[in-house]
């Protein structure tokens, strides 16, 4: 308990103390964001033309493996004309992006540095854009009628739901419609579910359950499962309960959503049951006929929700540097990322949902205003405003099961 308590001290201090020192800088943030302005009434042609003018290495950062593939098909496409003899798409977590990104905004020569990133905890995001100058947002011309007024500011590139998914297999199937059923007895440690405290958009799902309308919900679900009004004892609302008591009962031995899948997928975990990205049903490792995804269950050709959730769904973002080496290429790159071409990488499958209306989704998958309906969204302002509490409080939790 001392250590993570000492972890996440530590960790708050050199984030605020990173802001402290950003606000201090003043490099040519201010050269960029005026470009970055002026060519949101640009056409692409125009961008492009500016953009080949632009001289020395690309690179983006971005919390997905699948920033290198787009870069890749990015370069292919442009990058004679562009003259892109250096560029890559590098993978790294929000934290490693956040500080790599203060040491190249306060260069002085940040010619081998980042000119946009991908990121996703919209909470942190926020305070970043608030408190410091480094990332720019940018809204293609192309797609100001495409991305709805929410996803705009910051610039949401695409969304990534987490599912109730389990195993199929053997006589002991589960059969959930109401998330309550988790927190039962009968589930103990047979919920598989990435640690909080080292996946900060499981921490936002959490967190965001303990919000009014949330806690709301969640007392009507508990009414209509067990016939009777919720009881909260010492806790503050129903969301706080049922994240205590998800807690209790989730198994947190593995920590990636990939090896989550694997496992979950073998027919010695049948009665099991994980929440984890649904993009993972697609891996070759991953026996997918094993596994059944709750929101996917249907009853007289209908499908029959969880109440009052089947998952949740968090944002990819697209932000320029401010310190950019090159930021007619980075705006570039943020527009085909948004186009059906650009999203290939990731809309190749399910489980990826572009923020462009125009672009569909695979057979076998629903579109986002299906899930809009049965999952919790991130609300950045909310997370960001409880998040100290409502982390203290999950810590708590998760140091009863040790």
């Amino acid at each position: 308990m001392k250590k993570q308590i000492l972890s996440i001290l530590i960790a708050a201090i050199l984030i605020v103390s990173s802001i402290f020192v950003l606000a201090a800088c003043k490099p040519n943030e201010g050269t960029t964001t005026e470009l970055v302005a002026a060519a949101e009434d640009m056409t692409w042609d125009e961008i492009f033309a500016k953009a080949k003018e632009e001289t020395g290495e690309f690179n983006a950062y971005g919390n997905t493996s699948r920033i290198k593939t787009a870069m890749e098909n990015f370069v292919a496409k442009y990058g004679a004309d562009l003259g892109l003899t250096t560029a890559a798409g590098s993978k790294m977590n929000d934290s490693e992006i956040y500080t790599t990104l203060a040491n190249e905004y306060a260069s002085t020569n940040n010619s081998k540095g980042a000119s946009m990133v991908m990121i996703q905890d919209g909470a942190q995001l926020v305070l970043y854009r608030e408190q410091t100058k480094m990332l720019i947002n940018y809204v293609p011309q192309s797609m100001k009628s495409k991305v709805d007024a929410e996803g705009q500011v910051p610039l949401v590139q695409q969304y990534i739901n987490k599912l109730f998914i389990w195993n199929n297999t053997g006589d002991n199937v589960p059969s959930i419609t109401n998330v309550w059923q988790l927190t039962e007895p009968a589930m103990k440690n047979k919920i598989f579910f990435k640690s909080p405290n080292s996946e900060q958009v499981n921490m936002n799902f959490l967190i965001m359950l303990t919000s009014d309308a949330w806690a709301t919900k969640l007392a009507e679900a508990y009414k209509a499962y067990y016939g009777t009004d919720i009881q909260l004892g010492s806790y503050k609302n129903a969301g706080y309960k049922w994240v205590a008591e998800f807690i209790a009962n989730a198994n947190f031995s593995i920590n990636s959503d990939t090896t989550i899948a694997q496992e979950l997928s073998k027919e010695e975990n049948a009665g099991n049951l994980g929440l984890f990205v649904l993009s993972k049903l697609r891996d070759s490792s991953v026996i997918a006929q094993n596994l059944q995804v709750g929101a996917f269950v249907k009853d007289n050709n209908q499908y029959v929700a969880i109440t009052p959730f089947a998952g949740f769904m968090y944002p990819m973002y697209c932000q320029v540097a401010a310190n950019a080496p090159r930021p007619y290429t980075a705006l570039l790159f943020i527009e085909y990322l948004m186009t059906e071409e650009g999203f290939e990488p990731w809309g190749s499958d399910i489980g990826a949902y572009s923020s462009n209306s125009d672009i569909g989704v695979n057979d076998g998958d629903e579109p986002l205003s299906f899930w809009k309906d049965i999952l919790v969204f991130e609300d950045p302002d909310y997370i960001r405003t409880n998040k100290t509490a409502v982390v203290d409080f999950v810590t708590a939790e998760m140091d009863k099961k040790a």
